[in-house]
C-alpha cells in the first residue's frame, strides 16, 4: 500500500507543506526517510518536507494556484501526471520512488 487511504472518501492521504509560491507534496509512507542510488539521493527527513495530511482531492486544487510544485512518492507524482504537469519520461527514480518538479508559467 502506498500512502494512507481516507477511510470516508476512498482518497489517498499526502503530506502537503506550503512555502509561498511552492508546494511541496509527499506520500504519507515516505515521509521520515532516505533514498539512495548512485550519486542521487532523496533525503525525506528535513523539515522540508514536513507539512499536513491531506487528500487527493485537496492537493489537486490547491496545486491549480500555485507555480512552483514539489512531487515525491508514486501518489503524489500520479497526481502531476494526471494533471498533465508532469511528463512521464522526465520523472527521476530513486530507489523506485518517483519525484517530478514543476514550475509553471
Amino acid at each position: 500500500m502506498s500512502g494512507m487511504w481516507c477511510k470516508e472518501t476512498g482518497e489517498k492521504y499526502m503530506i502537503v507543506s506550503i512555502k509561498e509560491d511552492l508546494i511541496v507534496v509527499t506520500d504519507s509512507n515516505i515521509i521520515g526517510k532516505i533514498f539512495s542510488e548512485g550519486n542521487k539521493q532523496l533525503d525525506l527527513t528535513s523539515e522540508f518536507y514536513k507539512g499536513e495530511e491531506m487528500d487527493n482531492l485537496v492537493v489537486k486544487e490547491l496545486i491549480l494556484g500555485i507555480r512552483h510544485i514539489h512531487l515525491t512518492g508514486k501518489e503524489s507524482v500520479a497526481i502531476g501526471v494526471e494533471m498533465d504537469l508532469v511528463d512521464a519520461s522526465r520523472i527521476l527514480y530513486v530507489e523506485n520512488i518517483p519525484h517530478a518538479e514543476v514550475v509553471r508559467g
